[in-house]
């Protein structure tokens, strides 16, 4: 039997009205942890290639409605990641005129975070700490995202498992993050942890 003759699809209800979801926060500070994972084994990462132009990545952002990507290689080797901040802040401007040329002739590499300086969360740790923690360790770091690292069991190599993102966790919890200020995003999520 087919999918199309197991669902019967008919027209609405005349009286059918929106389901308004409630008052409570898919997590919460004590949450486990991995609960506010983007887990790449679940969700395909965001990718984009060390030379892909600004404007490029800018698109994929806005595109899979996300604000970092993962730079890789031809053999999908990591090489770093780029974030909206380091794409649409001043940082093109300072790079463009420290080399005497324009914002536009930018790529990926000269703007990504390389992977040398990314920082991790193994995903061991992980799995027994609370959401709380993950948004301590990203403020204590300054940062809106760390990435989380664990081992292939197929080829017992490092790769990346997945990603917290400040602005995630804030809409999980509730709070809505509009800002690329990162105190301002933490202050937002700490107030409604408090209230």
């Amino acid at each position: 039997m087919t999918l199309a003759a197991k669902l019967r699809p008919h027209k609405i209800s005349r009286n059918a009205r929106l389901c308004v979801s409630g008052t409570y926060n898919l997590v919460g500070a004590d949450s486990p942890a991995i609960e506010a994972m983007t887990d790449f084994g679940r969700v395909t990462a965001a990718v984009i290639c060390p030379d892909a132009t600004l404007a490029d990545a800018n698109s994929q952002m806005i595109a899979r409605g996300v604000r970092l990507l993962l730079v890789t290689g031809d053999d999908g080797s990591l090489e770093g990641l780029i974030t909206a901040r380091d794409t649409m802040g001043e940082k093109p401007m300072q790079v463009a005129q420290g080399r005497g040329g324009k914002v536009g002739e930018l790529t990926v590499r000269d703007l990504m975070c390389p992977v040398a300086d990314i920082d991790m969360l193994s995903l061991n740790e992980v799995m027994n700490a609370r959401v709380v923690e993950v948004l301590d360790a990203l403020k204590a770091l300054g940062r809106q995202h760390i990435l989380v690292e664990d081992v292939d069991p197929a080829t017992g190599l490092p790769r990346v498992r997945g990603v917290f993102s400040a602005t995630h966790i804030g809409r999980l919890l509730g709070v809505p993050v509009h800002s690329f200020d990162i105190a301002r995003t933490f202050g937002e999520i700490e107030a409604a942890l408090a209230a």
